[in-house]
């Protein structure tokens, strides 16, 4: 059990001191986690990094007060090293995380220091941040890539994790579509269950919003084939039974989100076949030494 409504706290260390974020440790366990947003509370400095979590000596002054100001009665606190979590259970009795998924964490938080705390990124190398963890593998490998750890650069981080926030601006509204799609059903007996959200989402257009077959992008009678006149023919029935506004803002998000995943995508794909040449162009150069 996370205890206080499953927010974490998580100790990420830095290379001159330790920072301190909230995160939704529900989130933790789900496959894309390290996209999940982490909030920023506290940072500290140390002169002597070594001695602020030591076996010997457990947790400096200064460290301590920072995680227990922040902490609150019963929350987890996540750690990136198996030794902190001995130490700061044994010298502050702070129940702490250490596994695989918090380890994705730091990872991602690692990558996002830019945004955090620059100051601090300027410190860190290129090999630090780079390699991949498996969390970005799962990502790669559902867009249908297949990428080695050596080949992952920043460029392509970030153009995948444009892709996942397109799709995620999408699936986001998966509930209230499929809510709204049984009217589809109980109105105009038509089935949606095989349509991708975004066609769901351009059908409840056409029937709920004024006009909407006239506001929508794309060939609607080949989309929809015989659908389609029932779909125009019933909209005046579903008056009153969906919210205009919420039917052209949620379409005209996915829309967008669509089109920008699938430039995200084709970018994306450019990235990794240069990543693989310079891979592979690299490889050939150290078997020639």
């Amino acid at each position: 059990m996370l205890g206080n409504g499953g927010v974490i706290m998580v100790l990420f260390e830095t290379p001159s001191g330790f920072a301190l974020f909230s995160y939704d440790g529900l989130k933790l366990f789900q496959p894309d986690a390290i996209h999940r947003p982490a909030w920023l509370k506290g940072f500290k400095t140390f002169k002597d990094k070594a001695s602020a979590l030591n076996l010997d000596t457990g947790v400096s002054e200064d460290l301590a007060t920072m995680i227990v100001h922040m902490i609150k009665p019963n929350q987890k606190l996540a750690v990136g090293k198996k030794e902190y979590k001995i130490i700061i259970e044994r010298y502050l009795g702070i129940s702490c995380l250490y596994n695989a998924e918090v380890m994705e964490l730091m990872w991602g938080l690692k990558n996002l220091m830019p945004h955090f705390l620059p100051d601090e990124n300027s410190k860190v190398t290129k090999e630090d941040c780079l390699p991949m963890c498996e969390g970005m593998r799962f990502l790669l490998n559902s867009y249908g890539f297949d990428v080695k750890p050596e080949m992952v650069n920043e460029s392509i981080i970030e153009m995948a994790g444009l892709a996942y926030l397109c799709d995620f601006n999408v699936k986001k509204h998966a509930k209230d579509l499929h809510y709204a799609g049984e009217l589809l059903k109980k109105i105009s007996e038509i089935d949606y269950e095989d349509w991708d959200l975004l066609k769901l989402a351009t059908a409840l257009m056409i029937v709920g919003y004024p006009k909407g077959e006239q506001i929508v992008a794309g060939n609607l009678q080949k989309l929809f084939g015989d659908d389609y006149s029932t779909l125009v023919k019933d909209a005046p029935k579903y008056k009153d039974k969906l919210r205009e506004v919420a039917c052209f803002r949620v379409y005209e998000e996915m829309l967008w989100a669509r089109k920008i995943r699938y430039k995200g995508l084709r970018r994306l794909a450019t990235l990794v076949r240069k990543g693989r040449e310079d891979f592979e162009t690299e490889q050939a150069m150290r078997n020639h030494e």
